[in-house]
């Protein structure tokens, strides 16, 4: 018997397959995503592991960086398919992934659009903008999980522009723009086909604030500055 189908899942996978890439640059602190040759086989890695009987096709492939509730900022390669939103954890030091989260599509209600904003006691900060796709509308995060910072059942996701989207090549492949435009297409074809009883159709987009009810987080501060969330040439060093 299959499994129960949920809005949301999270899969561990082992490092049994592994390629084992070479650094095609000098010891400086590059990132491995912008290697020569590394990025494609990332790519065809997750790719290959895309289920095409339940995912169906993929629609883009995007490089980007999640941010979760604790402002703690991490490389991820997110896809699109007929049914489902795909976020990778990939390891590009020994080229392979880690692990997967998927989203039902026709689950998708809101993709919000704006800058980041923190309590007004919160002693963090973040620059630039970013997107935050919702799932549930009826569930918000227990007291729990917001106060712990290894908790992952929130009914959202938050992403932000991966720091090599200025390198011409990687443009096209770190927009946020295109990501949530495409995204947006897929969810609404998603509701069309496999609507859910009880819940409203369609994807509102919103250009609001992006909130991150953090206050204080050495551990992120400390973590983004050095991009530990990043996989770098300085060893196998990262999230």
């Amino acid at each position: 018997n299959s499994p129960r189908r949920t809005s949301a899942t999270k899969i561990t996978l082992k490092a049994s397959l592994c390629h084992g890439g070479t650094l095609e640059s000098d010891t400086r602190l590059v990132f491995l995503s912008s290697q020569p040759g590394t990025l494609n086989q990332a790519v065809k890695d997750v790719e290959a592991l895309v289920n095409k009987e339940e995912d169906g096709s993929i629609h883009g492939t995007w490089l980007m960086a999640e941010v979760d509730h604790w402002n703690n900022e991490k490389e991820r390669l997110v896809l699109i398919t007929d049914n489902t939103l795909l976020i990778f954890k990939y390891d590009f030091v020994l080229l392979c992934c880690e692990q997967i989260q998927k989203i039902q599509l026709n689950y998708i209600d809101r993709i919000a659009h704006g800058s980041f904003t923190f309590p007004k006691r919160s002693l963090l900060k973040r620059d630039g903008d970013g997107v935050r796709i919702y799932w549930d509308r009826l569930r918000e995060p227990s007291f729990t999980s917001r106060w712990n910072p290894f908790a992952n059942d929130f009914p959202f996701t938050t992403f932000t522009h991966h720091p090599v989207r200025n390198i011409d090549t990687l443009a096209a492949l770190c927009d946020i723009q295109t990501f949530s435009e495409r995204l947006k297409t897929a969810a609404e074809r998603a509701h069309v086909r496999k609507p859910i009883p009880g819940k409203a159709n369609g994807v509102l987009v919103l250009q609001q604030p992006i909130h991150i009810e953090a206050y204080v987080g050495a551990m992120s501060f400390l973590g983004n500055q050095n991009k530990l969330g990043y996989c770098m040439a300085r060893g196998n060093l990262g999230f």
